[in-house]
């Protein structure tokens, strides 16, 4: 789950680096497309919160599947010790 969660952060990340890098371009003046530079940034920046947030989440996914792996192992052992 924790991997998943990386992948999705990544792509996040990406994606804001790609609308912080539109809002520096002459794109916004091409006919069709959203010309106001504040709207790209302003994406940039939610896109980044939003994976700096899925990547906490990833994190904190991993670390616990990581304590209860431990836990897992710390019981089978005891459980082999008690065995006559």
């Amino acid at each position: 789950m924790g991997r998943n969660l990386y992948i999705l952060a990544l792509t996040l990340g990406v994606l804001a680096l790609i609308s912080f890098g539109l809002s520096f371009t002459n794109f916004a003046q091409v006919p069709g497309s959203p010309g106001d530079v504040t709207l790209w940034r302003t994406t940039a920046i939610a896109l980044l919160f939003i994976a700096l947030v899925v990547a906490l989440a990833g994190i904190f996914s991993q670390l616990f599947e990581q304590a209860e792996r431990r836990t897992t192992e710390q019981r089978q052992k005891r459980r082999r010790r008690n065995k006559p």
